[in-house]
């Protein structure tokens, strides 16, 4: 017999012990409770969730369920999923992330999917900057993508550029994705790419407060985009076209409300950009904007 807080002592399996961790977030509002269930006892019982039901029926041992307890009392305590078990998947890749990154999100591959919508051949030999990398997941999977691709890859933070290491020496990568450490196009000084992708902070500062907690738990700087959220949204498109060949493509992560705006940013005639496009992510709502730099520029 082993005791879980708030119950009667009796012997728990994965398949109950899912059950009641579902009732608990559900009733804490949790987004996904079966699936937090799911990863988090999955984690604690270090194999795969698919793991966990081909021993549904199996008895749990107090270890177990004391590791299992811990992260489900840091889960209602507002610590996110993906910083409790320290990885987060996107664009059929594994990342290994934590409180120094922003989470990737799956409005995320919106870019991916932008950029190799773009693509005419993949295996080309393309000069790729990914802008505000973070953990790495877009320089990561657009290099997976474009297996002929030379990225670069930059951050403000030196912590970031740590963990981004961390996931590229992971994937084999490091060969092809070069970190960088500076402000925006900083790093990139002198040198001009066919592609350039940033999903950088867009929240507005004032909204924050209002963010969920596991969101607020995030890196502030990897959020806070200003004023309006887009302030370094104009920094970078203003100086975006010195850094793309010509008819090079920019790729722009933004919020559901705010592709009116980016497209205004980058504007058209007779800028250096020609017309914008938004496209929408799996949700509909619009997320990413996508230029090319005109061949004339």
């Amino acid at each position: 017999m082993v005791v879980v807080e708030g119950l009667v002592p009796e012997t728990w399996t994965p398949l109950r012990l899912l059950d009641w961790t579902t009732r608990r977030f559900e009733a804490a509002g949790i987004d996904s409770p079966r699936l937090a269930a799911q990863v988090l006892l999955a984690h604690a019982l270090r194999c795969d969730r698919v793991g966990l039901y081909l021993q549904f029926d199996k008895p749990l041992g107090g270890d177990e369920l004391d590791r299992y307890r811990e992260l489900v009392r840091r889960r209602l305590a507002g610590e996110p999923v993906a910083y409790l078990v320290e990885s987060q998947e996107f664009w059929s890749i594994t990342l290994a992330v934590d409180p120094r990154v922003l989470i990737p999100r799956r409005d995320s591959e919106t870019v991916v999917e932008a950029v190799l919508e773009e693509i005419a051949e993949r295996g080309a030999p393309l000069a790729v900057a990914d802008v505000g990398t973070g953990s790495g997941a877009l320089a990561l999977a657009l290099a997976r993508e474009l297996p002929a691709a030379r990225v670069v890859a930059t951050d403000l933070s030196a912590e970031a550029l740590a963990v981004a290491s961390s996931n590229a020496a992971r994937l084999g990568l490091t060969d092809r994705v070069e970190l960088r450490e500076g402000d925006l196009l900083g790093p990139l000084a002198g040198e001009q790419f066919d592609v350039l992708v940033a999903n950088l902070p867009y929240v507005a500062s004032g909204d924050i407060d209002a963010l969920s907690a596991e969101v607020r738990r995030e890196p502030r700087q990897a959020l806070d985009g200003g004023p309006d959220g887009l302030d370094l949204v104009r920094r970078l498109a203003g100086g975006a076209a010195g850094h793309l060949t010509p008819g090079g493509l920019l790729a722009l992560e933004h919020g559901f409300d705010q592709g009116a705006a980016v497209q205004g940013i980058l504007g058209g005639a007779p800028g250096p950009f020609a017309p914008a496009r938004t496209r929408a992510d799996l949700a509909g709502q619009p997320r990413v904007t996508t230029a090319r730099l005109r061949q004339n520029s």
